[in-house]
């Protein structure tokens, strides 16, 4: 079942958080998917605030482009426009969309250092992601009340009412962890959630038996 999951938690949760101001976030090819990440930000706004003696930004109703990367919110706060050492926030109707994917959550904090998205978590009643898996032509799906992303231990978690499916098989779970090296997924480590694990495995779609052959009635 870990391996089943395997293309899940590359194909959303990581795609779509890490795509998320993907400036120098990782070469082309690797878990963005094909974005490059090269290509300059365009950063639109309703209005923005910028506190220079503070360090600090505001934006309302934003909105991020990157290539055929997007990103929207209603709000998004951040420490600093430079992406060396910065904090991002936001808030309200946050949607990240990628060429094969899309993450919406109420809220999402991006950690950046050195150039690198360190840490992110979105947060939603519930956070929700889809992917299409362009290996087996399935949509790929998860929510959870939290979706946190890792990038040293190189992990996402879903935790709350958690639910993953790769398009046929599902598992659920208050907590379940994707540890993209070792291509494992945990579900309800150490036994801590009362309510388990519950996993639904659909069987694959068969072809048809072929008709009867047709007998003529006895004379």
């Amino acid at each position: 079942m870990a391996a089943s999951f395997l293309s899940l938690g590359r194909a959303a949760a990581c795609t779509a958080l890490l795509a998320c101001f993907g400036v120098h976030a990782a070469p082309t090819g690797s878990l963005l998917g094909g974005q490059d990440t090269r290509l300059p930000i365009d950063l639109q706004a309703a209005s923005s605030d910028f506190d220079y003696k503070q360090n600090t930004l505001l934006f309302r109703r934003i909105k991020i482009t990157q290539g055929q990367m997007q990103v929207t919110a209603q709000e998004a706060r951040a420490s600093g426009l430079n992406f060396a050492n910065s904090e991002w926030t936001l808030l309200g109707q946050v949607q990240i969309v990628t060429p094969d994917g899309k993450l919406e959550s109420d809220s999402a904090q991006i950690s950046f250092r050195n150039n690198l998205i360190a840490h992110a978590l979105a947060k939603g009643a519930p956070a929700s992601f889809e992917h299409q898996l362009k290996d087996r032509g399935q949509l790929a799906k998860g929510r959870a009340a939290s979706i946190e992303y890792d990038v040293p231990a190189n992990t996402v978690q879903l935790v709350g009412d958690a639910w993953l499916s790769d398009g046929q098989n599902e598992i659920r779970g208050n907590t379940l962890i994707y540890d993209i090296a070792k291509q494992r997924v945990l579900a309800n480590p150490n036994e801590k959630d009362a309510g388990g694990v519950h996993i639904t495995i659909n069987p694959k779609n068969l072809p048809s038996p072929p008709p009867a052959p047709h007998k003529e009635p006895a004379p």
